[in-house]
C-alpha cells in the first residue's frame, strides 16, 4: 500500500521552498538541464541510503525525501516561468 502523506507534505514543502530560494534576489543558486538530471539522480540514492520510514512497506526508498526533492526542482521551475 502506497502511503500518500510523506509525498503529498513533501511536494508542497518542496514547491514552498522552491518559490522561496527563486524569489530571494540576493540567491546565486541557478539550475540548467544537467544540475536537474544530477539533483535527481543523487535524491534518489540519497533517499535509497535513508530506506522508509520503519513500518512503510511500499517502497524500498524514502518517498518523503524524493517528493521534496522534486517539489523544490519544481517551484524553481514555476518561479522562473514567471
Amino acid at each position: 500500500m502506497l502511503n500518500l502523506g510523506p509525498i503529498i507534505f513533501g511536494l508542497i514543502i518542496g514547491v514552498i521552498v522552491g518559490l522561496t530560494l527563486k524569489n530571494n534576489p540576493d540567491n546565486p543558486i541557478v539550475f540548467t538541464k544537467s544540475s536537474f538530471i544530477v539533483i535527481l539522480i543523487v535524491t534518489i540514492v540519497v533517499a535509497w541510503q535513508l530506506g522508509p520510514f520503519p513500518y512503510y512497506t511500499d517502497l524500498p526508498i524514502a518517498t518523503g525525501f524524493v517528493s521534496g526533492a522534486i517539489g523544490i526542482i519544481i517551484g524553481k521551475s514555476i518561479s522562473k516561468a514567471t
